[in-house]
């Protein structure tokens, strides 16, 4: 977000309390966000995404290696999952470009004033992300099912925490990335009401993703294409049952269901 987004509650540096953001000045730091993203030149955005997509590949490997560092218990998986932040907070952190957090910051300038324009400079935000984020993590995918990533037990124990993305059929794993797709898009809403706290905001609300076992179609990429990769997968399922459903999804839950229900609590009250 940018540097003048609003701050939440606290001490600040002249030793006042600073008033929280109220919904129309979220709107308007998301918004304006999203126009500086907009903005930006095509080669810009698709090396920050090419980033964010190798970057987040440390998910997997943060949930390969506990994985494999624990015993076979009823809560393996709880403990595991604390690695799936790991990659969300290198990638928002690191102000990469992820496709699913730009659900919301690109459709707020789109909603707020609608035109061909608009929707052809959403669409092509989109475009170039999404395809930056799908080969950095193909790249990373590929690096190690070559083997060239971690040793044997956890290459092992990353295949085997992506293989439960096998369990959903196209549908359910559409309706399945909704909820991601709107959590995601919720971190971005309220970071800028949260700077001091966004280490904490993101690990919650992606644990919380990694837990309820919600699609997301970025790592969900990462482990689709390891899955495709190591021939557990082939490439009519990776595609059209894995890749597409989870995309299709995060939009449904991010730049539809989140945004629409954002937007419209302040509409007619935006501050321009």
């Amino acid at each position: 977000m940018d540097d003048d987004a609003p701050q939440a509650d606290g001490p600040q540096p002249d030793g006042k309390a600073q008033k929280a953001a109220d919904a129309k000045d979220l709107h308007r730091a998301v918004r304006e966000a999203g126009e500086s993203e907009l903005d930006r030149p095509a080669g810009a955005l698709f090396w920050s995404g090419l980033a964010a997509g190798i970057a987040i590949h440390s998910s997997l490997i943060a949930e390969g290696a506990l994985h494999a560092g624990l015993p076979d218990a009823p809560w393996r998986g709880l403990v595991a999952a604390l690695g799936y932040p790991v990659g969300f907070l290198v990638v928002i952190l690191g102000r990469m470009q992820l496709f699913t957090e730009s659900t919301i910051t690109a459709m707020l300038p789109l909603v707020t004033k609608p035109s061909l324009w608009a929707l052809r400079r959403t669409v092509r935000l989109w475009a170039i992300v999404l395809g930056a984020n799908l080969i950095g993590t193909a790249l990373a995918a590929g690096m190690v099912a070559a083997g060239a990533l971690g040793n044997a037990e956890i290459r092992e124990a990353m295949v085997t925490v992506s293989a439960r993305i096998l369990e959903l059929g196209g549908w359910a794993t559409f309706v399945n990335a909704i909820p991601a797709g709107f959590l995601i898009a919720v971190v971005a809403w309220i970071l800028p009401n949260g700077r001091t706290q966004a280490f904490w905001i993101i690990l919650a609300i992606t644990y919380v993703i990694a837990i309820a076992g919600f699609s997301h179609s970025i790592v969900g990429a990462d482990e689709a294409f390891l899955l495709l990769f190591t021939g557990h997968a082939d490439l009519g399922r990776t595609v059209f049952g894995l890749l597409i459903p989870a995309i299709l999804g995060n939009l449904v839950g991010g730049a539809g269901l989140f945004t629409l229900l954002a937007h419209g609590q302040v509409q007619g009250e935006t501050r321009e």
